[in-house]
């Protein structure tokens, strides 16, 4: 087992354990929780040896083995497929012992090296790593690309089919799901139940925590504090704790009492959809746990449209994609991925694109933001549609030379007369002011971008929308960065946003609280998704399933 006994674990002057004990039993699934800078990465630190307790005892058993995500990104020419194989170290020292023995001209090991290699898999190592990367998302085609060919988070999927490759009694995860799309997250959640070791995580998905973990270690004030139970759980006794050792004073009555008001709107008008009713049931959830919210110390709201157009927009005949390249023939056609597009987007709906990955969610959203042009078909925008576009790249709309405040005066130089807020709000202390909501405050708002965190470069994308007082949401994986608190705080403002929103995400929970109908992006169309999330889960496992099989018939032929 692990354990930590009374362990002080310092970071600069900074003590992030204070005099804690916890136990970590062989097999648990643990996830570590905590607010961000609590010092969960520091603890992955101690647990893999690169960082030292200050004080106390530290103990792991001497032969588990250990895996976990490299955080470098990988250059190489190997093939995809061969670059996961080398994650298996046990099968890379059988190997090596091979070739020792076979140079050493002994046989008797020889033998046994033959035998250890056997041992260690190398007959289906080649399909087992295939299996791995196939799961996380690639295609069938990709499996003998070179690693260099792939994009930054693509490398990162293959760091962790290598993490998972390699045989471990421990495996750590740190936010393993930021690089994943929901039909890849679902493959994850799938192979880490069946993980027999000890797992650690951090993650700031909530129902990825709930379906792998059985352990919640909370990281709170300097002190390790274990509880059983997935994170629901958690979240649980942590409220009725809670309500039992705070006092009820205004600034969390008025929060609860704010929370409260949504709930019961969203739930008096819910229809019986499947949908809506999951939506009820996630209201449900946050009203349970409203004392946890409201102890969160960052919230914030849209504040109601200017106008609100409807419908909000309309596709026609739309085929999506993307243009010829810049080298490319000049007799190049631009590549289509969705087409036969016909849909309105209404007033006030709450729209969630599904789709496995690749199937053009995000192609779709970028040509709505306007982004990218529509091969043909048209997009006629509502009179007075005021687009909010959160990209899944935030640096598609921040600039790394500039700070936070720079960003904030180039937005209102390039916003229209009409659809400003008054102009005290739009001189540099009102827009200082604004930012220290979405809490940089200080010498943050003159930091450049380019040195800030993920998170704190999407709540600055976030703080730019809400400035801008949209009537329309574009939302494209948004909590890709942001953690448990700052989740919970945007699906509280997305409740309570008057327009309209359309959501891409693999923040299940997210979805299940803000969509009140889904629609699917599938082999080139999309259409209405008449389920609930855990319909779309067996879907995509079937669809999974389709496509392995239709690869294996491929190959045979």
């Amino acid at each position: 087992m692990i354990t930590l006994k009374n362990v002080t674990l310092r970071r600069g002057t900074k003590v992030l354990l204070d005099k804690t004990s916890v136990t970590l039993n062989p097999g648990e699934k643990v996830g570590l929780v905590g607010r961000n800078g609590a010092g969960k990465s520091s603890l992955f630190a101690v647990l893999n040896g690169t960082l030292h307790e200050d004080s106390g005892e530290f103990s792991i058993p001497s032969q588990w083995r250990m895996s976990q995500v490299a955080q470098d990104m990988p250059e190489t020419e190997q093939s995809a497929t061969d670059f996961v194989v080398e994650g298996d170290t046990v099968l890379l020292a059988a190997q090596d012992e091979v070739t020792a023995a076979e140079a050493s001209d002994d046989g008797m090991r020889m033998a046994h090296a033959y035998m250890a290699l056997h041992d260690a898999g190398a007959h289906d190592a080649a399909a087992r790593a295939q299996a791995l990367i196939l799961g996380l998302g690639f295609g069938v085609a990709e499996l003998d690309r070179p690693v260099n060919s792939f994009s930054g988070g693509w490398r990162m999927r293959l760091q962790l089919a290598r993490a998972l490759m390699c045989p471990s009694d421990l495996l750590l995860l740190d936010e393993p799901t930021n690089h994943l799309d929901l039909d890849a997250l679902v493959w994850l959640e799938a192979w880490l139940k069946n993980y027999a070791g000890t797992l650690v995580v951090i993650s700031h998905d909530r129902e990825f925590l709930d379906a792998i973990t059985n352990v919640t270690l909370h990281i709170d004030h300097g002190t390790l504090v274990r509880y059983g139970g997935n994170y629901s759980k958690f979240e649980d006794m942590r409220a009725e704790q809670m309500l039992l050792q705070q006092a009820a004073h205004a600034r969390q009555q008025e929060k609860v009492a704010h929370l409260q008001k949504f709930i019961d709107r969203f739930k008096a008008k819910a229809s019986k959809a499947k949908q809506a009713q999951s939506r009820v049931k996630a209201l449900e959830r946050m009203e349970k746990i409203a004392p946890v919210l409201a102890d969160a110390e960052f919230q914030f709201e849209f504040k109601a449209p200017l106008s609100m157009p409807n419908p909000m927009l309309v596709l026609t005949n739309g085929r999506f994609g993307y243009p010829p390249a810049d080298d490319a023939p000049v007799d190049a056609k631009p590549t289509v991925i969705v087409q036969n597009i016909n849909r309105t987007v209404l007033a006030g709906q709450r729209i969630g694109i599904l789709g496995a990955n690749g199937q053009g969610k995000s192609t779709l959203v970028k040509t709505i933001a306007g982004a990218l042009a529509p091969i043909g078909g048209e997009i006629i925008p509502g009179k007075g549609l005021n687009i909010g576009y959160f990209s899944q790249q935030e640096l598609d709309v921040l600039r790394p030379a500039e700070t936070p405040l720079e960003h904030m005066i180039r937005l209102v130089r390039d916003t229209p007369a009409s659809m400003r807020p008054s102009a005290m709000d739009c001189r540099e202390q009102g827009l200082r002011n604004f930012l220290g909501t979405f809490n940089f405050s200080g010498d943050m708002v003159k930091q450049a971008v380019g040195s800030m965190s993920g998170g704190e470069k999407a709540r600055l994308v976030l703080c730019m929308i809400v400035w801008q007082r949209p009537n329309f949401l574009l939302l494209d994986e948004p909590t890709n960065h942001l953690d448990l608190a700052t989740r919970e705080a945007l699906s509280v403002a997305l409740n309570e946003f008057e327009g309209s929103a359309m959501l891409v995400s693999h923040d299940r929970a997210l979805l299940r609280s803000v969509c009140d109908e889904f629609w699917l992006v599938s082999r080139g169309g999309m259409t209405d998704f008449d389920g609930d999330l855990d319909d779309y889960q067996i879907y995509l496992l079937e669809e999974a399933k389709r496509q392995r099989e239709a690869a294996s018939g491929r190959q045979v032929a």
